[in-house]
């Protein structure tokens, strides 16, 4: 019996022991992490702690991203950033996805200079969404523009009647569910879908005439949805300046008086982030003891906004 009170105050000594080596522990990590910050200002950046301006990519279809809003609303909520520069390469998407990111973009706009710079293609809803930014530069020989919309389906009524399929339906009203790719499209189904898409088309139009303060019908094709190269897109005011990202900076430097000495900092989803600041400092602690983590500063380069999958609804997207 003598010894259960031993084999407690033991017990208890050494959860004590345990305790103690837990909160060196917490305390290294911590030192390493700030002792990180302190000697990568980039990092620091990267993680709001210093000033930047930020990057974000459009790639690939744009549609109605939960996770790029996310990160936007992050962005937006981050002083340090003191503006942001976004890169699109991208057919269009969604019409509704190029709404969103305008959206978002627009709300950074009203706190931060945003500039845009538009790659081998941004049209359609990528060029609705780049009309967000207030300045635009593209290259020569960039596609742009594409202002239209568009709805598409396969109406396979003929091949099923030669397999012997006979769709059968039970429906509210005869506009229900129209247009259907079961069915030949009839009149009244058919000026229902296009009175949508005219209605889509003017939004678009005005939204670009807004943002651009151009006059339409002096740009040849515009309002027929056609294409321009960065140097057209220039002459017909879609565009600001033919050059790249250099120049968009540049306008940045010198036009918003944004410092030159920022670093640029890309920003993630956070589906495609990888790591974290505690992995970040743990290999930063690695490395003191001779471990090499050049190879955590290949993850930075890599952006991406949009999912590669294009769902249903009207679309603003050059072609398929």
């Amino acid at each position: 019996m003598s010894a259960e009170p031993e084999y407690i105050i033991d017990r208890r000594k050494l959860k004590h022991r345990l305790n103690k080596w837990r909160f060196i522990a917490i305390a290294v990590a911590v030192l390493a992490i700030l002792s990180y910050l302190m000697v990568d200002h980039k990092l620091a950046a990267k993680f709001g702690v210093a000033d930047q301006i930020a990057r974000i990519d459009v790639n690939g279809i744009i549609t109605d991203d939960k996770d790029r809003a996310d990160m936007l609303k992050r962005l937006a909520a981050t002083p340090s950033v003191k503006a942001v520069l976004v890169r699109f390469n991208s057919p269009g998407g969604t019409t509704t996805g190029g709404e969103a990111l305008f959206t978002d973009l627009r709300k950074i706009a009203s706190t931060r200079p945003v500039v845009a710079v538009f790659g081998t293609m941004a049209t359609s809803a990528a060029y609705m969404s780049g009309v967000a930014a207030e300045h635009i530069v593209a290259r020569g020989n960039s596609i742009t523009g594409s202002v239209g919309v568009i709805m598409q389906w396969a109406e396979v009524s003929d091949m099923l009647s030669k397999l012997g399929v006979d769709m059968k339906e039970i429906k509210s009203g005869n506009l229900k569910a129209v247009p259907s790719p079961f069915q030949p499209l009839d009149e009244p189904a058919r000026a229902l879908t296009q009175e949508m898409i005219d209605e889509s088309h003017k939004w678009f139009v005005d939204l670009v005439v807004s943002r651009r303060k151009i006059e339409p019908d002096r740009i040849p094709g515009f309002m027929e949805g056609r294409i321009y190269s960065g140097r057209q897109a220039l002459e017909y005011g879609l565009i600001d300046a033919i050059g790249d990202e250099e120049q968009a900076l540049k306008w940045l430097y010198d036009v918003k008086k944004i410092s030159a000495d920022l670093p640029v900092i890309p920003w993630q989803n956070s589906s495609e982030a990888s790591g974290g600041l505690l992995g970040r400092a743990s290999a930063y602690l690695a490395s003191l003891f001779g471990v090499d983590i050049a190879a955590i500063y290949e993850r930075y380069g890599h952006s991406g906004l949009v999912s590669a999958t294009e769902t249903g609804g009207l679309i603003s997207k050059w072609r398929n």
